[in-house]
């Protein structure tokens, strides 16, 4: 679990960091502007390590999987080079997505005026900049940004419905050990996937809320899941307890 927790961390914080400096910087100045080179690299930027983030939450479902429905093969099943073999692919196919995002955004004419609206560059905002008919770019994106959202939030609700039927099983210790862990995980799916799938799914159609619900999934949704996992988890948790006692005992 911690050997994801790393790489989800990582992913999260080049995630955010992709898009907070620039837009911060943005906020402090009155006519803010981005070249067309700097724009692609943060759509790339954005949709790859978002999607790592997605693929990652994927695989600590299956490696939570493993170790509630089969304890016994778990260690055998999830070894070291299994699960770098499972981030290498992860980290392959977040390639393979942004550099879709990449050709789609390349292959659009943008003829002026170049006013983004949006806090950040990405492919929807894009589209409405585009001097030609976007019809076809609008399917393509919710095929790819919409569908992976989509799927991979119907296939985290689907192993977690089994994972939590399958604690029926357990002693109540084992239950709630399980189920302290999965719960963090679900609020997890649940804050990035959500979001992503109000906006992904739907480019063609914008509602004045969007630019919000943006900056929640890029920023705040990376900055709460150090949290959720800290509070959640029984060893930090634990550690906490030892750290207030110490100090409790220094001041009396």
């Amino acid at each position: 679990m911690y050997f994801f927790l790393f790489y989800l961390s990582f992913s999260d914080t080049c995630f955010s960091t992709s898009i907070a400096p620039r837009m911060i910087v943005d906020a402090l100045l009155r006519n803010s502007t981005i070249s067309f080179s700097e724009c692609m690299i943060q759509v790339f930027s954005l949709h790859f390590f978002g999607c790592l983030g997605i693929f990652i939450l994927i695989l600590m479902a299956v490696d939570r999987y493993m170790a509630i429905c089969k304890p016994l093969h778990y260690l055998t099943i999830m070894n070291r080079r299994v699960c770098t073999v499972l981030v290498a692919v992860a980290w392959v196919g977040s390639c393979v997505h942004s550099l879709a995002q990449i050709f789609l955004g390349l292959s659009l004419p943008f003829c002026g005026p170049n006013v983004i609206d949006h806090y950040f560059c990405d492919l929807e905002p894009l589209l409405k900049l585009a001097c030609t008919d976007t019809y076809v770019v609008n399917l393509l994106l919710v095929s790819n940004s919409g569908a992976i959202c989509t799927v991979s939030f119907v296939m985290l609700v689907f192993s977690y419905i089994i994972i939590l039927y399958s604690l029926r099983n357990h002693s109540a210790e084992g239950r709630k050990k399980a189920l302290s862990t999965c719960i963090s995980h679900i609020i997890v799916v649940i804050l990035f996937f959500v979001p992503c799938i109000f906006i992904y799914t739907r480019p063609a159609t914008t509602f004045t809320m969007d630019k919000m619900i943006a900056v929640f999934y890029t920023i705040g949704t990376p900055l709460l899941n150090p949290l959720i996992y800290t509070l959640r988890n029984a060893e930090v948790k634990n550690a906490m307890r030892k750290i207030w006692s110490k100090k409790q005992i220094s001041e009396d």
